[in-house]
């Protein structure tokens, strides 16, 4: 970057430290590219995108946003060269095919702060690990950008509600990566669960992964290729070990959700998509459960939570998530609906009935939400609420013992060990 448009990172970090982080009503600016018609692919009209985040996630994240219409992609970002190069290919390979003969090419930076200085990006697409969401997310809200995000939201309930509150004080458009509310298998099963078809709901079974399994690492040299003190970022320093960042050719499962500095587990990792899908029928989008008890041996053989209405929800075997009723089931996963009885997944949801957000396309959603300057299938607050369910259920499996909610004040009642969890320190100079 060149002239008055590049700023430093310190007077970036200047800037936002010095932001009216208190000011009720901030005024926000749609820059013009963001202003198109979907589906217009005038240069003028576009949406202008970044990518925070190259790794495994991003190349499909790339990928999808690029094949949709009236984007146009300028600029990627990672600690990781080697991912970094990879995702650059990506952009230039795809315009390249495409014929764009007049496409500048996607510029790469070391630094998230270097991208967001740049006043022709509109919007970014983050896809970094789970610890640096919440200081990636803020300071591209005071940045002035539309946010979409990977799940899990955030590693801590106190970094999703400062999440929220910065989106919502910058007037960004912001999605969460939940994309399974962009399946009709799981919004149809959550119709049938909202208007009574099974009956009243009683409880709701939901097939995820456990907490985190924290483990020795022994040190290991760092490549060449990793800026290691930077992906480290907010999280307590430790020493670099390739299961944390592991290289480019290893096309696995990022084992660094398993460390809790970096993760929470299959909770946070699939619970960010079956718990989303469990509040979303339950109708809990703007609230939470009130109990949370982990197993016990004895009366809790599996972490429960309770709902102020009565509804009782399990992390136990299932296939997706599973709504029990009165009167009957229904059961949903990706590509998979199955009711009893059979007959009910054939169900029309009528005229006067509860119709949920229809989206057939998360990334397109999102476009259109950022064109229109509307909430998306899966808002902030969404994705706020639902990985606020995650945390809760690590801490009481931490805690061992059963916990109390209070869902509009976001604290546990009389407990202050439990409260204690909800936030964690950071490394300097990252802060929340």
């Amino acid at each position: 970057m060149a002239g008055k448009n590049c700023l430093s990172r310190r007077s970036f970090l200047q800037g936002m430290a010095g932001s009216a982080v208190g000011v009720v009503g901030f005024p926000y600016v749609v820059a013009s590219s963001a202003l198109g018609k979907a589906g217009d692919t005038a240069p003028s009209d576009r949406i202008v995108l970044g990518f925070i985040g190259a790794g495994k996630q991003s190349k499909h994240l790339m990928r999808s946003f690029l094949n949709s219409p009236g984007t146009h992609v300028v600029a990627a970002c990672d600690v990781d060269k080697l991912k970094l190069q990879r995702g650059r290919k990506i952009v230039e390979d795809h315009y390249a095919e495409k014929g764009n003969g007049s496409y500048k090419g996607c510029e790469s930076y070391a630094d998230f702060r270097d991208l967001l200085a740049r006043d022709d990006i509109d919007a970014v697409v983050i896809s970094t690990p789970d610890h640096w969401h919440a200081i990636t997310v803020i300071q591209s809200a005071q940045a002035g950008k539309d946010i979409y995000c990977e799940k899990p939201l955030s590693e801590t309930i106190k970094e999703a509600r400062a999440m929220g509150n910065a989106v919502r004080r910058y007037g960004r458009i912001f999605q969460t990566g939940s994309m399974q509310r962009s399946d009709w298998h799981f919004r149809l099963g959550c119709e049938l669960v909202r208007n009574g078809y099974i009956g009243e709901l009683k409880h709701v079974t939901v097939g995820v992964g456990g907490p985190p399994r924290d483990k020795p690492l022994p040190a290991m040299p760092v490549p060449d290729y990793l800026d290691w003190d930077m992906w480290v970022g907010p999280a307590p320093w430790r020493p670099y070990h390739s299961e944390l960042s592991p290289h480019l050719s290893w096309d696995g499962f990022p084992h660094w959700r398993s460390h809790s500095y970096y993760g929470g587990g299959g909770m946070t990792d699939w619970g960010a998509h079956h718990f989303d899908i469990a509040q979303w029928g339950i109708g809990t989008d703007d609230t939470g459960p009130v109990q949370i008890i982990p197993p016990d041996g004895e009366d809790y053989k599996v972490l429960t939570y309770k709902y102020a209405n009565g509804v009782t929800m399990t992390r136990d075997n299932a296939n997706g998530v599973l709504f029990t009723g009165t009167e009957g089931k229904v059961e949903t996963n990706r590509g998979h609906l199955r009711t009893w009885p059979e007959s009910l997944k054939d169900q029309q949801i009528g005229p006067d009935e509860i119709h949920l957000y229809e989206s057939r396309n998360h990334y397109v959603d999102w476009l259109d939400a950022v064109r229109k300057r509307t909430k998306p299938i899966c808002d902030i607050e969404i994705g706020c609420r639902s990985v606020t369910v995650c945390h809760l259920g690590n801490i009481a499996y931490k805690l061992k013992r059963p916990l109390r909610w209070d869902p509009q004040d976001e604290v546990f009642v009389g407990d202050d060990d439990a409260n204690r969890l909800l936030s964690r320190p950071t490394r300097s100079p990252w802060h929340v």
